[in-house]
Parts: C-alpha cells; sequence; structure tokens
C-alpha cells in the first residue's frame, strides 16, 4: 500500500505548461501513487501543445480571467468527487523589463494578482459542491514576501496575498466541511515560467549558493511537498504555507557569501 493513501483519489491540477512545470512534477506524482488526476489548461492551443505529454488524460480549458469558464469548468465535473485540487497558475506582465515597485501600473497589478491569486478564490468557490469533506487545496507560493527582490516586481505583494487567502479560505470552509486549505511556499525553481522574470539566473544562481547544501531546490521536491499536504497523511494540517527552500532563508550571512561580497578581489 501506499504510504500516501492517495489511490484512487481523484485531484484537479491546474497549470502544467511543460515538463519542468511545478504542476507537472505533482501531476506525476499523483499518478505514481495511484490518484487519477484532471486537468485544465489555460487555452485550447495549450491543451494541444501537451497532447503529446499529457496523453490519454482528462484535460479542461478554463481561462481563469473569465469567470463563465471558471463556471463551464465546475459544470464540466459535475457528478465528480476531488479529494484535491492543486492551484499552480501565476501571472505577471515582464514585458517592459524590470522597473520600480512604485511604477507597477493598477491595470498591470490587478491582472496579475486576479490570475495569481483570486482564482483560487473563484475556483474554490465554484468547486465547492464538488469536494468531498476531507479534500485537500494546496496552491504554490514563494518562500518569503518579505525579500523585495526587485526584479520579481508586484509579484511577492501578490503572493502574500494569495498567502493570506489560504487562511482565510480554511476559515471559511471550516463552517460546512472539513475540507484543507495549504500552500507550498517555493525557494527559487529551475520553470519556463520563472525565466521570463528578468535577472532571474543570476537570483537562480546566487539562490542556489544561499542554500546550507550548496544545491538548487529542485522542482521534484516542492511536488513532494504538495503530495503530503494533498495526502490523508497531512490530516492535521490547515491554513499553513510550508517553506521548501533548502534552507536558504536562514543562510543569507553564510561567512563565503559575506566573504564574496565584500571581498570580491579575493573569489
Amino acid at each position: 500500500m501506499n504510504w500516501l493513501g492517495l489511490e484512487g483519489r481523484t485531484v484537479l491540477v491546474l497549470g502544467v505548461a511543460n515538463r519542468k512545470s511545478v504542476a507537472y512534477a505533482i501531476a506525476a506524482g499523483l499518478e505514481e501513487a495511484g490518484a487519477q488526476v484532471i486537468h485544465s489548461v489555460r487555452t485550447p492551443a495549450r491543451k494541444a501543445e501537451l497532447a503529446k505529454l499529457l496523453p490519454g488524460r482528462e484535460v479542461h480549458v478554463c481561462d481563469v480571467e473569465r469567470p463563465e469558464e471558471i463556471a463551464n469548468l465546475a459544470r464540466a465535473l459535475e457528478g465528480r468527487t476531488l479529494s484535491g485540487f492543486v492551484h499552480s497558475v501565476a501571472f505577471a506582465d515582464y514585458s517592459e523589463g524590470p522597473k520600480p515597485f512604485h511604477e507597477t501600473s493598477k491595470a498591470d497589478f490587478l491582472r496579475a494578482f486576479d490570475v495569481s491569486c483570486a482564482s483560487l478564490l473563484a475556483l474554490s468557490n465554484a468547486l465547492k459542491p464538488r469536494f468531498d469533506a476531507d479534500a485537500s487545496v494546496v496552491t504554490i507560493g514563494i518562500s518569503t514576501t518579505r525579500m523585495a527582490a526587485e526584479n520579481y516586481g508586484a509579484m511577492a505583494p501578490i503572493k502574500a496575498a494569495l498567502d493570506s487567502s489560504v487562511a482565510f479560505l480554511a476559515k471559511s470552509f471550516s463552517a460546512f466541511s472539513r475540507v484543507r486549505f495549504n500552500s507550498v511556499n517555493a525557494g527559487l525553481l529551475k520553470t519556463s515560467a520563472s525565466a521570463g522574470i528578468p535577472g532571474y539566473l543570476e537570483s537562480y544562481l546566487y539562490a542556489e549558493q544561499a542554500t546550507l547544501r550548496r544545491k538548487a531546490l529542485e522542482t521534484r521536491e516542492v511536488a513532494n511537498a504538495a503530495l503530503f499536504l494533498l495526502s490523508p497523511r497531512s490530516s492535521g494540517i490547515n491554513a499553513q504555507g510550508i517553506v521548501v527552500d533548502a534552507g536558504m532563508g536562514v543562510n543569507y550571512f553564510d561567512r563565503e557569501l559575506v566573504r564574496r561580497a565584500t571581498r570580491p578581489e579575493g573569489s
């Protein structure tokens, strides 16, 4: 028997873009554990692109910026019971390159908030009748929202809102169910989505050196944490953000990193 106890459970996974996606790693782990995975992607074009990556899988289309498509997804799943829901979507417009946070336009901020945070609320509400009594909802956050990484722009404040929303959704749903809401707050990862962030490669390489093990965080490690939160083994965990960063958050003043910054000529 699989220790996670995910056999026979049905989980909706939102956000697979390619093989490097956190959502893909989670879905693969769910299938390996014996769960049935239902996928949802943003556009018909993305669904067509993933035909080879997800052959034979059930894939729905839902643009989370469109309330009618969220409603359509909920209708398409009528009669199904979801034991879990993975929310792994985020968006920010970096087309103009990095700019100071105070220059973020209201339109850009609100669109990023809509896709990256408000979609969790809207989908959870729409899928409420589909969740079983002990369903687990997992979203993907970031390891810290208090580190003001200039190139990340408005996304850290939006991820902070996502982190807070997890607690409020858990409280709200507790009035009528035992559905749990948690987030996996990941350190820097090598994904295609992160590649679109200006200057991300340099940040990623620094983060690798800042981990306690001097080795970058792997997508599968984030996925493994999500699998645990989706499983009944984590039944006592609710309204939490689990940080998965290989110890980076405690290691910014590592003596070697400090030496390189203050005496670069000796590097």
